[in-house]
């Protein structure tokens, strides 16, 4: 029994030693890679915010390249401090991020889709075709673009509906961009009958034009014969004004258009039929005439 006590406190001594061998050793390196990775998070937490304020500062930077940029910087950051950590606790770095990249590729081929959105975001918050706060039509997509991330893009449809749509959408798509100009043509077409005076329709319609404030003179609005229709002579009036006023001079002008047109006496002609009978039989007409009818389709004005 002495013999099984001694050699239990032999053990215990030796471990013990062992213990404190080791603790001499890898303690200090252990609370300076814990020192290192905590200096490491507050350094890239004080990067990510020194460099939001100084992006924010530059106004040809859209706000949402500043959120993406002060990430990449803070991961960046923390990423070198991690492999420093490893390093100091006598971890090969060389084979961790070896065996990172292989994994890296894995992920990556298992995930091209999303990949090709973070592709196709990084492009446009670069050429930044449209900002927060546009208006733009993708063909298959219309609505307000209320957010660009990395992976997808957020829009508001004009009746309030929310659309979710991936970058590599967007990017393969021709663009169209309604508010990205300051200014805008409002483009109307009014149709007066063929015995109307065509001068006097474009004098009332380019005074109309330019008697409202919010029309441009420069450009100038401008009236002109477009085409001589089946039962119109079509004038069109263009008029230029800030994009932010196009709805409402374009519902107002067209509104304003048939009001000044009427009031001048001239008339907005419609398409209609006339149906000439020749030679009507008896059956039609009761005067004994044995001939077929026929029939002719043409266009009048209403006047």
């Amino acid at each position: 029994m002495e013999a099984t006590a001694a050699e239990l406190t032999n053990e215990v001594s030796t471990f013990l030693t062992a213990l404190s061998v080791w603790a001499a050793d890898a303690l200090p390196r252990l609370i300076s890679a814990l020192l290192l990775l905590a200096a490491g998070w507050w350094i890239a937490g004080r990067a990510e915010s020194a460099m939001i304020a100084l992006l924010s500062r530059q106004s040809h930077i859209e706000r949402t390249l500043c959120g993406v940029i002060a990430s990449l910087v803070r991961y960046g950051i923390l990423t070198l401090f991690i492999v420093a950590v490893l390093g100091q606790l006598g971890i090969q770095t060389t084979s961790i991020i070896a065996a990172l990249g292989a994994v890296g590729l894995a992920i990556g081929l298992a995930m091209q889709g999303t990949l090709s959105n973070i592709a196709a975001g990084l492009m446009l918050l670069w050429l930044r075709p449209f900002r927060v706060g546009d208006y733009i039509d993708t063909g298959s997509v219309t609505g307000t673009v209320t957010d660009v991330g990395l992976f997808a893009c957020e829009l508001q449809s004009y009746d309030g509906l929310y659309l979710f749509v991936p970058n590599s959408e967007l990017w393969n798509k021709r663009i169209t961009n309604f508010t990205r100009r300051p200014t805008r043509m409002a483009d109307l077409s009014f149709g007066i009958a063929y015995e109307d005076d065509v001068a006097k329709g474009k004098e009332v319609l380019l005074k109309a034009a330019r008697d409202d404030e919010r029309a441009l003179s420069d450009p100038e609005p401008i009236v002109f014969v477009d085409q001589l229709g089946d039962s119109a002579v079509v004038l069109r009036l263009r008029v230029w004004t800030q994009t932010t006023n196009y709805l409402s001079v374009y519902r107002d002008m067209t509104e304003k258009g048939k009001q000044v047109l009427e009031a001048a006496g001239l008339s907005i002609p419609f398409p209609q039929r006339d149906l000439h009978i020749k030679d009507a039989p008896p059956a039609l007409t009761g005067n004994g005439a044995g001939a077929s009818p026929q029939r002719r389709d043409s266009s009048a004005s209403a006047a």
